[in-house]
Order: C-alpha cells, then structure tokens, then sequence
C-alpha cells in the first residue's frame, strides 16, 4: 500500500521528457481525471489500495511522450474544455492572451470576426462567448480539424460559422469584418531540432511549420487578404514567432497598417501583433 503523494513522486519520476514540476502536474492531472481527486485530496490522502487499469494505461502513453491533452481528448483555454485530436494543435497559454487582448479591447456590439487557421475552434468560440453579440467566422484547411471544432462550437453552445479554406490559395467568403485574427504556422521547419518531442512526434505539422525560404508566409497573404476583407480601421491580430516582431510589424506597416504594436506575453516575449487597416 502506498500514499497518494508517493505514488505521485514515483509515477512523475518516470516522465522523463519533463521537469519534477510539470511531469507532477501531469500525474497530478491524471488522478483527477480517473479518479476525481484534486492536488490538494491527493496531498491530504493517506493511502490508496489500487486504480483502475486505464490510469496505467495513460502512464504509459505518458512515457512516450504523448501530451495528456491528446490522451483525455480534450484540454482547458480560457476558461472551458475544448475537445483536441491528433488534427488540431492543442490550445495554449499564449492564445488566451491573445483572445483575451481582442475581448478587452473591443467592447462595441455585434463585430464581424475572421479567425484563420481555427483548428480547435478555441479562438472563435471564446470571442463568440465572450464579446458582445458578434459575428464570428472561422477557416482551416483541414476538414478534420473543422470537425473538431464543430463539435467543440456544438458542446459550448457558441455560434459560429465553419468552412474550409486553402488561404494560401483562396480567399475566404467573407468581407467588411472588423476583426481579423490568426495564429498561422510560424514554425521554420529547421527549428525543428530544437523542439521537444511531445510537439513533434505528436502535433500536426501542417498547423506548425513553415518553409525555411519564408517564414512569413501565413503573415504576409494574411495582411494581404485583410486589404479586402476588412473595414476601414479594421483590426488586424497575430500571434507570432517570437524571432518575428519587428519583421511581422514592418510587412504588416507596408500593407496599410498603421498603430502596428508589437506586444509581449507574460513570460515577456514578443508574440503578439496587432495593427489597424488605415488605407
């Protein structure tokens, strides 16, 4: 027989692809999700006879490097569980701040919104929840990742509207928005060494990198497109590679865009663009 806060010691030393806190976050997570016990139960808890199985089984997939997120099938942003899949890229800290940067900054009712490269659907649907009576639309080039993110639109009640779209071929349907926002692939494909393998053995490809030529890719046709697809003052929001600011900033300055400000998160990296449509 063992404590909670032994096992939970023992399981996390054998995540060997993570630090002690985070791979006992993870363990942390999984007692949850089996067994309904948050951290602080676990801690109190005395001893525990056995589990079931499928908690084992999880551990394992653990091990291998699997992010825990694509192991429940689902992972928390802004508040709610979204559902992830092997098709989508799994929502993040950063594209909160995002979501959270165009809630507290455009408080009028009824805005048109564009979000391109949805995957989740986690960005539409939190500014479809939380902003004042919009209108939200969302594209992705995989009709898998469209899935999920009607399901996702389905289970939290959010009105959107899904299509497919090759942005780098089509244009979307869709003009005189107010907001357009995007989290494109920005990764360069030879960062890929630097990478941690639960990202790349696990993620989609299609959702991270980017030709080494030109990593701008998504940001310029995005600016680009915003030229037809936005109002007049119109505003226009990235999340962007950290190595990018100022290069993301320039191109957008020379598509029209003026007030161009590059922001930081809060782990004080530049990660986030954002200008107005003023041609």
């Amino acid at each position: 027989m063992s404590s909670y806060q032994e096992l939970l010691t023992s399981w996390a030393s054998k995540l060997t692809d993570y630090d002690k806190q985070e791979a006992e976050s993870l363990v942390s997570w999984l007692f949850e999700h089996h067994l309904g016990w948050r951290r602080t139960e676990i801690l109190n808890e005395a001893d525990v006879n056995s589990f079931p199985s499928k908690i084992f089984e999880d551990l394992e997939r653990l091990k291998t490097g699997e992010p825990i997120q694509y192991i429940f099938g689902k992972g928390p942003f802004y508040g709610r569980e979204f559902f992830v899949s092997s098709a989508t890229l799994i929502p993040r800290n950063e594209t909160e701040e995002l979501v959270h940067l165009i809630i507290k900054e455009n408080r009028n009712a009824g805005l048109k919104i564009l979000d391109i490269g949805t995957g989740t659907g986690c960005i539409p649907i939190s500014l479809a929840l939380e902003m004042n009576n919009p209108e939200v639309f969302a594209v992705d080039i995989s009709e898998e990742a469209l899935l999920i993110a009607q399901n996702n639109a389905v289970a939290l009640d959010a009105k959107v509207t899904f299509s497919k779209c090759d942005i780098l071929n089509q244009t979307p349907e869709v003009t005189e928005l107010d907001i357009l926002v995007s989290n494109p692939p920005y990764i360069p494909e030879q960062e890929k060494t630097e990478m941690h393998r639960n990202v790349l053995d696990f993620e989609p490809e299609l959702a991270l990198f980017v030709s080494n030529d030109d990593p701008l890719i998504f940001y310029r046709r995005i600016a680009e497109m915003g030229n037809q697809l936005l109002k007049l003052n119109g505003k226009l929001y990235f999340e962007i590679n950290e190595k990018y600011g100022n290069a993301v900033a320039s191109l957008m300055q020379d598509l029209g865009y003026s007030e161009v400000r590059i922001m930081k998160d809060l782990n004080q990296k530049e990660r986030l663009v954002v200008g107005i449509l003023s041609i």
